[in-house]
């Protein structure tokens, strides 16, 4: 790959197994070229940037491996759903970020304009609507 900078608040960056960096523009179809040039996410982490105004309305978990969570700006609270019950999590300067375990689902709740960045282990994604 060129090197060349790049926004990540435009573009997804996809990591092989290999650990070699593939750019994938954000549009409708993102997920669905993810899925069938990545082979399901196989071994793969996907590095994004996303902005949130308000709670997820869904909650997710990765069983293959930890996720980053890092706070670019704003401030977000982290819900993760543990054994021991609900633990949450307050991101509120930026840099700050939090490692959520494999297979924990987790949610984000916030009322401030906040923008996060995420190394997420694409493959076998679940999402499930559930109120807190």
């Amino acid at each position: 790959m060129k090197a060349i900078v790049r926004n990540i608040e435009e573009e997804f960056v996809v990591l092989s197994p290999e650990k070699q960096a593939s750019v994938q523009v954000s549009d409708a179809l993102l997920y669905q070229r993810l899925s069938k040039e990545y082979g399901n996410f196989s071994g793969h982490e996907l590095i994004a940037a996303y902005e949130f105004e308000k709670d997820w309305n869904t909650w997710e978990m990765h069983p293959h491996g930890d996720e980053v969570v890092l706070l670019l700006s704003g401030c977000i609270t982290l819900i993760l759903k543990l054994p021991q019950g609900l633990e949450s999590f307050t991101l509120n300067r930026s840099g700050s970020y939090l490692i959520v375990p494999k297979g924990v689902w987790h949610t984000a709740a916030t009322n401030t304009k906040s923008k996060l960045l995420f190394i997420t282990p694409g493959e076998g994604t679940e999402n499930k609507s559930e109120p807190l």
